[in-house]
């Protein structure tokens, strides 16, 4: 191509040609004129283009070659097509091509573009760039030439994931710019900054407390979310989510996702926004004795479980509590999740509304029949009952006869004849028992119940049987300072004061071996002589000293006797002899 070229410049002229005309005509093509200064940009038309090089002409007397590399590739080729026009730049560095002009095509590109970029950076505005490479620090982005963008200038937070950038294009600013060193710094934050502050005032132009506003979830907490209502965030408070019990926003709305909220509270001069969302439904405690009257049934859902009982959601944002003493008649169950679990539908009768203080009572049990109302139809006093150990107090033990009916059996009525301290040490927790109902006090809730009435009173069949001046005998159980216990019969006992254990008058007469202070020891028996009798206290006085003198009496009216028996014999016979003397 290029050989076929000069054999044409360089032929005879025709016949009449003036040939100081063909000198000059030579000397062009032979020597071409240069630039009229050395880095001149020059435009030109393409007029072939092949796999190693693109002819361009540059509007001189020879044309211009730019190597194939120098283009973006399509397909293999360059990516340009005759017609198209271009910029280059004479380029003496590179190999010399016979019969074209080595022209650079990057060099022209390069100039044109540090010139677009000088004055973008003089005039600071955006420039639109495709990030080719990741670097140490940032980001690699082509916009024209290859600049540095900072990882802190990407974003307006930091960000890690450098990777998600590569390949996409960005606007970008021009920070620095050095064509010499042919260094470029761009930033994207400052875009976005600009852009959020443009925002920012727009949505402030437009916000005022009670206004309905539209924005994007943008993180949730703990607490609540933000709100990018448009370059301003506003705190979506959890307590303002809904009229019901949210333990956490995400249970509500998630991040990216469009709400309409409306204002609460706004501070301009600290740009702060608090946002409500259920302030845009009507508030379902405002007819609440409307919907949940007294003593209906509602139907709700298990939302919580404590120790003293149970949430239910009637609806959202109403919420009622079935307290444990409202779940069962009896007073077995130890934790309301013997009875409901979270998640169970429940029916339960409304038992109390205070709207103001957004409370309802709900009940179970009350959806069947109280036990208490016929339990005088179905019980008698005196008749016996089977029951299990509930509960034990210091008074007493508590039995459940059926299901919510508990009966008292207290301390005194657990035996006729032992002291009891405390019910544990007649009855165990647990124990099946059987006691005898000794009051009904139904519209109490009470009954009264007794162990010891199951058996015969041997207190009460003691004082039928003996009276005062009666002689028992009775082992000695217990020694106290003021005198001694004496058993009677099992579980019956009575008291010997000191006093009635002294024996002056056996002694003044002389009786024989008579102590004068005799003491009495544990286990021994003796008579007693009864001298009190106290039914009503169970009291029983015993006496020795009476029991003695008894005895001493009785030993001296038995002398009497035998001393006038004695006399009355030996007058007898005093009389006989006489008698007998005079026969």
């Amino acid at each position: 191509m290029a050989g076929s070229k000069s054999e044409e410049f360089l032929a005879v002229p025709e016949s009449g040609t003036d040939s100081e005309d063909y000198q000059a005509f030579l000397a062009d093509y032979s020597h071409p004129s240069q630039p009229s200064h050395e880095g001149e940009v020059l435009h030109g038309q393409v007029l072939s283009v092949s796999e190693k090089e693109v002819i361009v002409d540059i509007g001189r007397k020879i044309e211009g070659l730019v190597p194939a590399s120098q283009f973006p590739l399509q397909e293999g080729k360059p990516a340009v097509e005759p017609g198209d026009s271009i910029e280059v730049m004479i380029d003496r560095s590179g190999p010399q091509v016979e019969g074209y002009i080595l022209l650079s095509y990057e060099r022209a590109h390069k100039r044109h573009a540090w010139e677009v970029l000088e004055k973008h950076a003089a005039e600071g505005t955006r420039v639109t760039g495709k990030v080719v490479n990741k670097v140490k620090g940032g980001l690699a982005v082509d916009i024209g030439v290859i600049a540095f963008l900072p990882g802190s200038q990407i974003e307006l937070r930091p960000t890690h994931n450098l990777d998600a950038y590569l390949g996409r294009e960005l606007e970008v600013r021009i920070l620095k710019l050095n064509r010499r060193r042919a260094n470029a710094v761009v930033s994207r934050r400052v875009l976005l900054e600009e852009e959020a502050a443009g925002r920012k005032n727009e949505a402030l132009a437009h916000i005022s407390e009670g206004a309905v506003v539209t924005g994007v979830v943008k993180n949730l907490t703990d607490y609540g979310a933000f709100v990018d209502l448009g370059g301003i965030d506003g705190l979506l408070h959890v307590s303002d989510l809904s009229h019901g019990n949210v333990t956490h926003p995400s249970a509500v709305i998630s991040v990216g996702e469009t709400v309409t909220v409306k204002v609460l509270k706004f501070d301009r001069e600290k740009e702060r926004i608090s946002l409500g969302l259920k302030q845009l439904t009507p508030d379902p405690w405002a007819a609440i004795d409307v919907n949940y009257p007294v003593q209906s049934k509602v139907i709700g859902r298990v939302v919580s479980v404590t120790d003293y009982g149970a949430f239910v959601e009637l609806e959202p944002g109403v919420e009622g509590l079935i307290h444990i003493s409202e779940m069962t008649w009896s007073r077995r169950m130890k934790h309301p999740a013997k009875v409901v679990r979270v998640g169970d539908q429940v029916e339960a009768v409304v038992l109390e509304l205070k709207p103001k203080e957004r409370r309802i009572s709900l009940g179970i049990k009350q959806l069947e029949a109280d036990p208490w109302t016929t339990v005088g139809e179905r019980y008698s006093v005196g008749s016996v009952v089977e029951g299990r150990v509930r509960k034990l107090s210091e008074f007493g033990a508590f039995i459940e006869i059926e299901e919510g009916v508990d009966g008292l059996v207290h301390i005194s009525d657990m035996s006729w004849t032992t002291r009891v301290k405390h019910p544990s040490e007649m009855v165990k927790k647990g124990q099946v028992v059987q006691a005898v109902i000794l009051n009904i006090d139904a519209p109490s809730r009470r009954l009264s119940l007794g162990i010891k009435q199951l058996q015969p009173d041997a207190w009460e069949t003691f004082f039928q049987t003996h009276q005062v001046g009666d002689v028992v005998r009775g082992k000695v159980c217990r020694v106290a300072q003021f005198g001694y216990f004496v058993e009677l019969l099992p579980n019956v006992e009575g008291l010997c004061h000191r006093s009635e254990v002294t024996i002056e008058p056996a002694k003044r007469r002389g009786a024989p071996n008579m102590e004068e202070e005799p003491g009495l020891s544990v286990g021994q028996e003796f008579d007693f002589k009864i001298i009190k009798l106290n039914e009503e206290q169970k009291r029983i006085g015993l006496s020795l000293r009476a029991k003695a003198d008894d005895d001493e009496r009785t030993r001296l009216a038995d002398y009497q006797k035998q001393a006038a028996a004695a006399t009355t014999h030996v007058g007898e016979a005093i009389r006989r002899h006489e008698v007998g003397n005079e026969k």
